[in-house]
């Protein structure tokens, strides 16, 4: 997959690698509650993943990210671009792996981040700091070989 500038969107760093999450003030998908930045920075890595219903590849990834919430691993959802309602039952159908689903139906939080679509997964560490972005699904291969050992 290329953008518009013919660049492999995989092989893009994130230019916020390094970097703080922005700071922003986001609203939570099934409750409203108001969240900023500091939510990344409770002192536990964490996977901030940027998905949508209407992203195929992010059904594809979904099952997995529930087994890997199972096991512990703490994950935030992005609702990236999407309708609440839609993503809301998308979660009561499929199984919820996030702690915290922020919405961003006009997409301005994921363009602070740098997204180019979704499903992108970025992650960061008890501080706040952003240390790896991965465009595409994330499945075993990539946990274990790729996001896993950051």
């Amino acid at each position: 997959k290329r953008n518009a500038q013919g660049e492999d969107i995989k092989a893009l760093e994130s230019a916020l690698v390094g970097k703080p999450v922005p700071a922003k003030n986001l609203t939570e998908l099934f409750e409203n509650k108001a969240y900023t930045n500091e939510l990344f920075q409770q002192g536990e890595p964490v996977l901030l993943n940027v998905w949508a219903t209407w992203c195929p590849t992010c059904y594809a990834e979904h099952q997995y990210l529930n087994k890997l919430a199972k096991e512990g691993v703490r994950i935030i959802g992005l609702d990236y671009k999407d309708e609440s309602p839609k993503a809301m039952k998308w979660l009561k159908d499929l199984g919820n792996p996030y702690q915290v689903v922020l919405k961003d139906e006009k997409g301005s939080f994921g363009l602070d981040l740098g997204v180019y679509g979704a499903p992108e997964t970025f992650i960061v560490d008890g501080k706040g700091v952003i240390h790896y972005r991965y465009a595409g699904d994330v499945n075993e291969k990539v946990w274990t070989q790729t996001l896993k050992p950051i």
